[in-house]
C-alpha cells in the first residue's frame, strides 16, 4: 500500500533527481539540439569526468570543486575534438548521420575501455562532509548529496540559459545551428562559434560528472544507464531548448520515481522511452519547442 508519506518522498526524490538529469542532458542539448551534432559519447564523457573527480578527491579536493577545476580542460578537449570532427565530416559536405553516429558510438566505446583499463570495473566513489548525511524535515529525510546535485544542476542550467539568451556569444551559438549566413554577414566565424559551443558542452559534462559521483558510486560502464535518459530529456524538451531541458529533466525524474514507487523497479527503466514516444506522437517538436 502506498502511503502519503511514501508518495511525498517520491515526489521530492523525483525533483532532486530531475535536476541531475537536466545537468547531464544540458551539454547534449547544446550539440545535438542546437548544433545538430549527434554526440552519443556525451554520457561517456560525463562518466570520464566522474572518474577524474574521484582521482582529484583522493588528492583532497571537494568533488564539486574538482568538477569546476576540470571544466576548462574539458572545454579545450571539446574545441580540439570539434576541429577533428569538422575536418573529417563537415568540410566534406553535409555530414552523413550514420557516419556521425558511428564515430560517436566508437568514441563512447573507446572512453569506456580506457576507463576500465585505468580504474578497473569496480565502483568508484568520493568523500565529502555532505555525503552520507541527510536533512530532516519532519518525517522527510533528504540526503545532502541529492541536495548538492539539485543545487548544482539548477545553477548549471540557469547559467547556461542566461549565457545563451543574454550574451552575444550565446546568441551566436543559437544562430550557428539555424542561420550561419547571418553570422558571416556580421563578421562572425560560424566555425569558431561551433568550436566554442562544443567545448562548452564538454565543460558542462565535467560538472555533470562531479554531480554524478556525488549522488553515488560510479563504474566505467555507467554511461549505458544515462544515454537513453539524456537523449529522452533533450527530445522531450524540444531540440535545443535549454530551459525546456531543465523542466523535462524534472518531468522524467518525477515520472521515474513515481513509477518506481507505484509499480516497481522493473517498470521504471522504460519510463524515458515511453515518455518520448507519447510526446512525439502528440507534439513532434517536443514540449517546449526549439530555443530561438
Amino acid at each position: 500500500m502506498v502511503t502519503t508519506h511514501l508518495l511525498v518522498s517520491a515526489l521530492i526524490s523525483g525533483l532532486l533527481l530531475g535536476a541531475f538529469y537536466a545537468a547531464i542532458a544540458s551539454g547534449l542539448a547544446l550539440v545535438f539540439g542546437v548544433l545538430e551534432i549527434p554526440n552519443l559519447a556525451h554520457p561517456a564523457v560525463v562518466v570520464a569526468a566522474a572518474m577524474l573527480v574521484h582521482t582529484l578527491n583522493g588528492w583532497g579536493f571537494d568533488p564539486i570543486v574538482a568538477g569546476l577545476l576540470l571544466s576548462p580542460f574539458f572545454f579545450v578537449a571539446g574545441v580540439l575534438f570539434y576541429s577533428l570532427y569538422r575536418f573529417t565530416f563537415e568540410m566534406r559536405g553535409a555530414p552523413d548521420p550514420l557516419r556521425s553516429f558511428s564515430l560517436f558510438f566508437g568514441m563512447a566505446f573507446l572512453i569506456e575501455v580506457a576507463l576500465i583499463l585505468a580504474y578497473g570495473v569496480d565502483f568508484q566513489s568520493v568523500e565529502a562532509p555532505y555525503i552520507g548525511r541527510a536533512l530532516s524535515l519532519g518525517w522527510v529525510r533528504i540526503p545532502y548529496r541529492m541536495l548538492a546535485s539539485f543545487v548544482g544542476g539548477t545553477l548549471l542550467l540557469s547559467a547556461l540559459h542566461l549565457f545563451l539568451t543574454h550574451s552575444m556569444t550565446g546568441r551566436a551559438i543559437r544562430a550557428a545551428g539555424t542561420d550561419q549566413e547571418a553570422l558571416r554577414m556580421l563578421g562572425i566565424s560560424p566555425v569558431r562559434i561551433r568550436q566554442f559551443a562544443f567545448g562548452l558542452s564538454l565543460a558542462t559534462a565535467a560538472l555533470a560528472g562531479a554531480l554524478l559521483i556525488v549522488i553515488g558510486p560510479v563504474t566505467p560502464s555507467a554511461d549505458r544507464i544515462y544515454i537513453g535518459r539524456a537523449f529522452a530529456v533533450v527530445v522531450l524538451a524540444g531540440m535545443g531548448s535549454i530551459s525546456g531541458t531543465y523542466l523535462s529533466g524534472m518531468i522524467l525524474g518525477l515520472a521515474e520515481t513515481l513509477v518506481l514507487t507505484l509499480l516497481g523497479a522493473s517498470w521504471a527503466t522504460a519510463v524515458s522511452f515511453a515518455l518520448v514516444l507519447a510526446v512525439l506522437a502528440v507534439r513532434p517538436s517536443g514540449l517546449f519547442g526549439r530555443l530561438r
